[in-house]
């Protein structure tokens, strides 16, 4: 898969390749063009990939979520080299104003006017980890083990503006602390006339936030009404785009799949693919 060979393809079939765009991919070209010419000024080799296509490696890799060597077999290169590209990649990207989420202060701040906004966990399977005798954490496998998946997970929360449907920050924890928990933990305080729309998994944040919807849990002794049942599906109906987001990230393999890597540059690919998602979304 080569820049020369696709760049003919429409938008859609673009998209199906890569997972992005051509649009979207043409953006992060101009993005790292300025960084790549400096880098070309410092010297050195000469690099076998251009700009775009090394873009399209590191797009390939999230995708597909192969080895580094069958990935850089791919595009003619050696395992090293593709590690090296998706590195500079990454953390040229991250630098990026364009590629930053809004964050947690936008939620306080009043600024920026969020109606409601909706929170949500997804959960991320990781390799089971190593046991170790130091550190804090010595029984990292019960740590990470999340008793809802049965396997070793990394959560994600995310925050969602449900009317521009905008990723607005996000919050990682292992795979054992409850959601509720990781609100309290991502201090992700909302401004009090905006409405929070969470699951049933957040029971509890109406002590915290009062202008807060959440679905109603049936119990043996106190079944669900028929209001109650239609007020859990408008409920569900109105949070229906946090999972259509989710849907659209876990694209990426290397999020839906067992992640290999080592788990500090997981929130940094989490986010990276979450602002590409606010930048399709609000093209």
């Amino acid at each position: 898969m080569r820049w020369q060979n696709i760049k003919k393809l429409s938008n859609n079939q673009f998209r199906r390749v890569s997972g992005v765009k051509k649009t979207t991919f043409l953006k992060l070209v101009d993005l790292l063009r300025s960084k790549w010419i400096l880098r070309r000024r410092a010297g050195g080799p000469r690099p076998k990939l251009s700009l775009e296509n090394q873009l399209l490696l590191v797009l390939s890799y999230w995708r597909n979520y192969g080895t580094f060597l069958e990935t850089g077999t791919k595009f003619g290169v050696s395992e090293t080299v593709a590690w090296k590209i998706c590195r500079w990649i990454e953390d040229n990207l991250k630098n990026e104003k364009t590629l930053h989420l809004p964050g947690r202060r936008s939620l306080l701040s009043g600024k920026e006017k969020y109606e409601v906004v909706a929170f949500d966990v997804t959960e991320c399977p990781i390799e089971r980890p190593k046991k170790k005798n130091w550190g804090r954490r010595k029984n990292q496998q019960k740590y990470f083990y999340s008793g809802k998946k049965k396997r070793h997970t990394i959560k994600q929360q995310i925050v969602v503006d449900t009317r521009t449907q905008k990723i607005i920050s996000t919050c990682q924890s292992n795979g054992k602390t409850h959601d509720f928990k990781i609100y309290k933990k991502s201090k992700n305080y909302v401004h009090p006339e905006t409405k929070i729309q969470a699951d049933s998994g957040y029971q509890g944040i109406q002590k915290i936030h009062s202008n807060s919807e959440l679905p109603k849990k049936r119990s043996k002794k106190n079944p669900l009404t028929k209001e109650d049942k239609e007020n859990n599906r408008r409920i569900s109906s109105d949070r229906v785009i946090v999972e259509n987001i989710f849907a659209f990230i876990k694209k990426f393999k290397i999020l839906s799949q067992r992640y290999r890597n080592r788990r500090k540059r997981f929130g940094l690919r989490f986010n990276l693919i979450c602002a590409i998602f606010n930048y399709e979304w609000n093209e």
